[in-house]
C-alpha cells in the first residue's frame, strides 16, 4: 500500500464541490483570445469574506498569494443572478436538459454508490512533467485519500483492469498502470478542500487548449473543432467552479464555515462571478451544457456495449439493475442534446486530417492532472478528464467518424458515466441558482 500527501493545488475535485478559487492576473497585453479566456483563471477582484453569522465585506484588494497553496477566495461585488442567454443551436438542447435532468441526476447518484462505477486504481504519486513544483505536506484531512483494503475490491473487477490495460501510441487517453491500489470516490467524495488550483488551469487553457496559435477568431465561437475544443474545456472548469460553489454552500449549511485558515466567501457570489452571465465567464454555464451534452450522446452511442456486459455479467445484477434506467433515459435519445456532438462531428470531418493533435491534447489534459497535489482532487480530477475523454473517443474516434464501443476498457466506460454523473450535477445546481 502507497500512501502519499500532497497539498498545494486543488484544481480539478468534482461533483459536490472542488477547493480553488484561481488567482491570477493577465499581462498588461493580452490578444483578443487572451482576454475571451481571461475569466477562466478568475483573477483578483475586491475580496468578500464570509462570516457564520453573516456577510463581512471588504474593499481592500488582497497582496500577495496565499500561503502554502492555501486557496483564498475573492469577489466581485454582490450582483443578481440572471438567467444566461444560450447559442440558437443549443438552446432546444439545454431546455431539454433542464426539463429532465433533475430525474436523471437522481438515477446517476443512485448508480456511483456501485463498486463499477466507483474504485479506481490511481496513481497518487505520479510526478508534474509540466511545471516546477515544491512539495507541500497536506494541511488539511479534506485532501488525501488512502487506498482501500484489498478485500474490498471484487476481484472481478481488478482482473478485468488487469487484463484489460495497454499502450496505445496515439490513443485519446492514457490510464495509470493499475496496481494493488484501489481507491473509492464513495468513501472520499469530492468535497470542497480549500486549495488553489490556478497553475494548472492557466497551463491548460494556456498551453493545452487551442489558444495561442492565432488561427481562431474566437475562442469559443469560430466554426472549427478546435473551438468546439476549448468549449468542452471550459464545460469543465465551469463543472468544477459550479461544485466549488457548491461545496462552499454544503460547508456553511454543516457549520463548517469556522475554519480560521479559509476565506469563507458567499456561495452566491461566487456563483455570479465564476458562472453568472454577467461575471468573468459570461459562456460558462452555455459551455458547461455543451460538455454534458457531448457525455450524453457518447452514453447513447456506449449503450450496447454497456448493455453486453450487463446480460454477460461482466457488470453484476445489482450494478445491471441501477445502470438500465438511466441507459434508457430520454436524455440519450433526444435530438436537441445530440446537437453538440453533431457541430463536432460535422467541424471535424472538414479536418480530419488534424485530429491527431486533438488526441493529443487530450492525453496531455490527462497526464497534466498529475500536476493536481491535493489527492482528492486529482483523483476525482482525472477520473472527470477520462470521462470526457471515453466521450469524444465514441463521438469521434480516429477520422470523426465515431470510435468502437466494444475496444473500451472497464475504466473508460466507468469513468465516462461517472463524468455523466459529475456533470449532471453540475447542471441540477446552476439550475437551482439561477431559479432562487
Amino acid at each position: 500500500m502507497r500512501i502519499a500527501c500532497r497539498a498545494v493545488v486543488c484544481a480539478l475535485a468534482t461533483t459536490a464541490s472542488c477547493g480553488s478559487a484561481f488567482q491570477f492576473s493577465l499581462p498588461a497585453t493580452t490578444t483578443s483570445w487572451q482576454t475571451s479566456l481571461a475569466s477562466n483563471y478568475h483573477p483578483k477582484p475586491e475580496r468578500k469574506t464570509f462570516n457564520s453569522n453573516h456577510l463581512l465585506h471588504s474593499t481592500t484588494k488582497s497582496t500577495g498569494a496565499p500561503s502554502n497553496g492555501r486557496r483564498i477566495l475573492h469577489l466581485h461585488p454582490l450582483q443578481a443572478t440572471v438567467a444566461p442567454e444560450f447559442a440558437s443551436d443549443l438552446s432546444p438542447g439545454v431546455d431539454a436538459i433542464n426539463a429532465q435532468n433533475s430525474e436523471l441526476c437522481g438515477m446517476l447518484r443512485t448508480m456511483r454508490t456501485r463498486p463499477f462505477f466507483r474504485l479506481y486504481s490511481v496513481d497518487i504519486l505520479a510526478s508534474c512533467e509540466y511545471m516546477p513544483q515544491e512539495l507541500f505536506e497536506c494541511y488539511s484531512e479534506s485532501c488525501e485519500i488512502y487506498p482501500v483494503d484489498d478485500d474490498e475490491v471484487p476481484e472481478q473487477l481488478k482482473s478485468v483492469d488487469f487484463q484489460e490495460y495497454d499502450f496505445e501510441l496515439d490513443g485519446w487517453a492514457r490510464w495509470d498502470m493499475p496496481t494493488e491500489d484501489y481507491y473509492d470516490t464513495a468513501q472520499f467524495p469530492e468535497e470542497f478542500t480549500g486549495y488553489d488550483g490556478a497553475d494548472v488551469w492557466r497551463f491548460i487553457h494556456n498551453r493545452i487548449a487551442f489558444n495561442g496559435d492565432g488561427t481562431l477568431r474566437d475562442a469559443y465561437d469560430d466554426a472549427s473543432w478546435k473551438a468546439d475544443f476549448n468549449k468542452a474545456v471550459s464545460g469543465l472548469h465551469a463543472m468544477v467552479s459550479a461544485q466549488c460553489c457548491r461545496g462552499i454552500g454544503d460547508k456553511i449549511a454543516a457549520g463548517q464555515a469556522e475554519d480560521n485558515e479559509t476565506d469563507w466567501t458567499d456561495p452566491r457570489a461566487e456563483f455570479d462571478r465564476r458562472l453568472g452571465p454577467g461575471g468573468e465567464t459570461p459562456k460558462a454555464i452555455e459551455n458547461l451544457y455543451f460538455t454534458y451534452m457531448l457525455l450524453l450522446t457518447a452514453v447513447a452511442k456506449a449503450r450496447d456495449r454497456l448493455l453486453a456486459d450487463c446480460a454477460s455479467g461482466k457488470i453484476d445484477a445489482a450494478t445491471a439493475s441501477e445502470l438500465k434506467p438511466v441507459l434508457s433515459h430520454v436524455l440519450l435519445d433526444d435530438p436537441s442534446v445530440a446537437a453538440a456532438s453533431k457541430k463536432f462531428h460535422d467541424h471535424a470531418v472538414m479536418d480530419d486530417g488534424s485530429l491527431w493533435e486533438l488526441r493529443m491534447r487530450v492525453r496531455e489534459l490527462m497526464r497534466i492532472m498529475n500536476c493536481v497535489q491535493c489527492n482528492k482532487c486529482r483523483l476525482h480530477g482525472k477520473i472527470s478528464v477520462m470521462g470526457v475523454s471515453t466521450a469524444l473517443n465514441l463521438l469521434l474516434g480516429d477520422t470523426g467518424a465515431g470510435g468502437d464501443a466494444k475496444k473500451m476498457h472497464r475504466v473508460d466506460l466507468a469513468a465516462l458515466m461517472t463524468a455523466l454523473g459529475k456533470f449532471s450535477t453540475a447542471v441540477d445546481y446552476c439550475q437551482s441558482m439561477l431559479k432562487a
